[in-house]
Order: C-alpha cells, then structure tokens, then sequence
C-alpha cells in the first residue's frame, strides 16, 4: 500500500480545543448584616434551576407517625457537584459555641459542624428602602433592603430581635423556590445551611418541634457532597405498654448529593433524626457534604433562636481553596475549647 493510500486511514489527530471564553462575571448581593457581598449562581447553575423538571418522590408513610417525601435525587448529579463547590465557597459559615447549664453547671458547647443561615419569621419581611441610599460604585452588587412589618408595613423596631436577620441571598432563595414546587403546598422563608467538613462532624438525635415552627410543621432537607445516613427513630412511648409494636431500630436514608427528604405532618412531634459520625464518607465532593434544610418560622422567637445557635458570636469561616478546609476570615486559626456537642 502506498504512503498516501495509507495516511487517508490513518485517524487524523485532532488538537485539543483551547476555552478562550471569559470566566462568567458573577453579580453579587449585599446587605448590612453580610460579612461579605454573597455571589448569585452562575449561569450553569441558574439555567437548569429555571429550567427545573419536578421529579417523582417516594411517599413513606408505613410507620406510625411518619410522613415523609423522599427524593432519590431532587437535582441532576451535574447541577448538584455544582452547587455543593459554589455554595461552599461564597456563603459564609461559623463555628458556634453556645452554654448549657447542666446540674447546676455552665458548660461551653462547640457545635460539631459550620453553619449559617439566613431569612426572617412571617411578621417580618425585607423590602427595598423607600429612599434608598446611593448604589454601590460596583455596578455587581444589589441594593440593600430594610425590614418591615408584615401586617403594618412600618419599619420593624431594633427591639424585636436580638440579631438582626439577614435577607435570603438570590444563590439560596433559587434554590428556595424549586424546593417549594415540590413541597405540596408548603413554603418556607428560613433557610439553615451546615457543612460536615469531614465524617467527624454530626448532629446529634433531635427533632424540630419547637413552638415558632407551628403545628405540624413541614422541613425540606437537600444533601450536596458526600453521601452521609439519615437515621431516623420514633420518640419513646410514656410508657413500655403504649404501642408495644413500634420499631426500636432505626429507619437509615443514605442520603446523596443532590436527594432531599421532606418531613411533613405528625413527623416532628413524634420522630428524632440524625447525621452520626462515620470514619470514611462515600462518593465525597472535596470530603464535605452540604445540608440545606427549608423551615417556616411564625414568630420572632423562631428568627433569635436561629441566629442564635447557626450564626452566634464567633468569627467568620470563608472556604479557602488553597488550603481545602474553611478558615477564620482574618488569616487566623481559631483555637477551640469547651465540649463537642454529642
């Protein structure tokens, strides 16, 4: 065979395509009580948000006082590692400490895991200021809101809360409203975010009954990372007679990036639920899961109570990229001492 005749079937070798496009310049969202101006999703992440398809649930209803709708998954894989990265690096997290009294004794406790939150109870809401202050020299950044009365529409007193709450970010409330297309009716204007940095970090058995969250409230959680188990188990009985039949083992949901489990219903009052330790996460993003969860808090009460235990008094954490863990915003490690949660 000839030279020629044979170079017409050899694979002609292709030169790798070169991306010269322009990183995406990302509009930024502001407010008094950000320690930073907080990114709004990227196109990539935005797009199929927008674009977003409900995607069956599983309805769980078989043990006694549970009502839960399961998504395996919520999001596509792709959109979900997407957000995981972007979420973990533009919000702002802590580390907080809070003290107990137990036995008479105050105790410090480290919570075991980074969190912030963000939104405001339903008498409250924010609202572009009537005479807004000057924009921003950065053309990327949006204006500020003030609080106001729902029912009056009067500004809000600096007395109804101890911290000031902090307006959903665009980023979150996306997110926010493709959760409640999927809710059946419920909606939602708290938004908790924790990162379990790595197996080590957990939440301990607790359930979300409190007052300020009403009867029957319904609680969205969305995993971003690593696969971690979702335990769940049924509140004692008053007494050993009373429902002898309930299961005493634990129900385990493998949660993984991008599945979300709904409580809803009699679930609250009557289940506990937990992320435990593990030595080693399956499938992890970067060794780190994020937790989104959705809550719908009624009364002032509801908002101290969550800046409280999610934001608190302590430093501001910031991913940092190079180093691959979170650090204290002002370069410095913060030495920790008291008791880990359990």
């Amino acid at each position: 065979m000839s030279k020629r005749i044979q170079s017409f079937f050899q694979p002609v070798s292709k030169k790798p395509k070169i991306d010269n496009s322009e990183p995406e310049e990302l509009t930024r969202s502001n407010h008094a009580t950000y320690p930073f101006p907080i990114a709004d999703l990227p196109s990539r992440i935005s797009n199929p948000l927008n674009d977003h398809q409900p995607r069956p649930s599983q309805s769980i209803t078989n043990h006694p006082d549970l009502n839960l709708l399961y998504f395996q998954p919520l999001l596509l894989s792709s959109v979900a590692r997407d957000l995981f990265h972007f979420l973990r690096a533009e919000l702002p997290f802590y580390r907080v400490q809070y003290t107990i009294r137990r036995g008479g004794i105050d105790t410090q406790i480290n919570t075991p895991r980074f969190t912030t939150v963000f939104g405001v109870d339903e008498t409250s809401r924010f609202r572009l200021p009537s005479n807004p202050p000057q924009s921003d020299p950065t053309p990327t950044t949006h204006l500020a809101h003030e609080l106001v009365d729902t029912q009056k529409h009067t500004p809000v007193s600096k007395s109804r809360y101890t911290r000031a709450p902090r307006p959903i970010p665009p980023c979150l409330d996306a997110l926010r409203r493709v959760v409640e297309s999927v809710s059946a009716g419920a909606t939602y204007n708290f938004c908790l975010v924790n990162y379990y940095a790595t197996g080590n970090d957990s939440i301990t058995y607790h359930s979300d009954d409190e007052r300020f969250l009403g009867a029957e409230p319904a609680i969205a959680s969305l995993s971003l990372g690593a696969k971690r188990d979702f335990l769940m188990k049924h509140k004692p009985p008053p007494t050993p007679e009373k429902n002898p039949g309930r299961e005493s083992r634990p129900l385990k949901f493998p949660l993984g990036s991008g599945d979300m489990i709904i409580m809803r219903g009699p679930t609250q009052a009557n289940w506990l639920h937990s992320i435990p330790k593990r030595k080693a996460e399956v499938g992890g993003v970067g060794q780190g899961r994020i937790n989104i969860t959705f809550r719908k808090a009624i009364v002032p009460g509801g908002t101290d109570n969550y800046y409280h235990y999610n934001v608190g008094d302590g430093g501001v954490y910031r991913w940092s990229e190079e180093k691959g863990e979170m650090v204290l915003m002002d370069g410095e490690r913060k030495e920790e001492g008291g008791k880990e949660a359990q």
